[in-house]
């Protein structure tokens, strides 16, 4: 079922979700289901599957010189997608990036969904490689997750790279998008962004997943100022409980976004890590309470790989 055919049917009730990673290479699936398990007596009617591309790394030869080595770490998005569906008869939710995959690839990767029964995937641009300042599309790839969002609606309409293909069988792919309450780091300004965002909206998107945000108010008024332009598809918010003290400083410099100074003075008076993890939680109860007074039509919890926290989130909220 596509995102906002349970949007719909929920009536108006908001919907528990959650993104996961895929597990490192060399681990079992094993410990996915370990982690998704104690979250399904919440009943997500969806899981997200992060995509992560390919890194480089650098390993000297003899001589010195050195050999720029191609690694992946977490593979098996699709893999993961598949397993989770036959599981749990829940509808999982691929990323599918810009970054590292030519027209072709994300063709190939489309055409592996479909046949999978994948009704939904997240249309994103992705980062930077970690050698890189700025994005690098490939060289027969997207520049922009717009781009990206029109490849998958002319597959919708049986439209593939090949122009020689006859009878081509259609996809029906529901697209989310990106959506940043504060902005991406790289647009000059929020208004310039939800222009983007909107362009996004008018290829083909159907809804809209926000970054993480600590402060309700941030969704608030991007919510508002998205609806002003036009913008008129559901905006799911993303939420991330705070778990360690190292935290304070790699989620804005990682994600470009802003912690209140109330939730940070509660970290810093912390004594151990799991004080930290519990105010984390507390904050998130609370900024979930918030939201679904609102009406929020999901509160999507990005997990990373951790369970115990969102388990607890959700059931003070659910």
């Amino acid at each position: 079922m596509k995102v906002i055919e349970h949007i719909k049917k929920a009536k108006n009730t908001s919907l528990f979700s959650f993104e996961i990673l895929p597990p490192l290479k060399g681990q079992s699936i094993q410990s996915t289901f370990d982690h998704i398990d104690p979250l399904m007596d919440f009943a997500p009617p969806f899981i997200d599957v992060t995509y992560h591309r390919e890194e480089y790394i650098y390993k000297e030869q003899p001589g010195g010189l050195l050999q720029k080595k191609i690694v992946r770490k977490r593979p098996g998005t699709v893999g993961i997608c598949a397993a989770i569906q036959n599981r749990y008869r829940v509808d999982a939710i691929p990323h599918i990036l810009c970054g590292g995959f030519t027209k072709e690839d994300t063709e190939n990767f489309l055409i592996d969904l479909n046949f999978l029964e994948i009704d939904n995937v997240l249309a994103l641009r992705g980062d930077a490689v970690k050698n890189e300042i700025y994005f690098n599309p490939e060289k027969e790839g997207h520049h922009y997750a717009k781009e990206l969002v029109n490849q998958i609606v002319g597959m919708n309409a049986g439209e593939y790279l090949d122009e020689d293909l006859k009878n081509n069988c259609s996809t029906d792919f529901c697209i989310g998008v990106a959506g940043y309450p504060e902005k991406h780091m790289e647009a000059p300004s929020l208004m310039q962004d939800i222009q983007q965002l909107k362009k996004k909206i008018a290829a083909g998107a159907s809804y809209v997943v926000t970054q993480m945000f600590f402060d309700n108010q941030k969704y608030f008024q991007f919510v508002e100022q998205c609806r002003e332009e036009g913008i008129n598809v559901p905006i799911i918010p993303g939420l991330k409980p705070l778990a360690s003290q190292r935290q304070l400083s790699v989620l804005p410099h990682r994600f470009h976004v802003d912690l209140p100074d109330e939730l940070t003075q509660e970290v810093l008076k912390c004594k151990s890590k799991a004080a930290i993890r519990e105010v984390g939680v507390e904050w998130c109860i609370k900024q979930s309470k918030e939201l679904i007074q609102y009406g929020a039509p999901v509160l999507h919890y990005y997990s990373m790989g951790k369970s115990d926290n969102i388990q607890k989130i959700a059931s003070a909220v659910f």
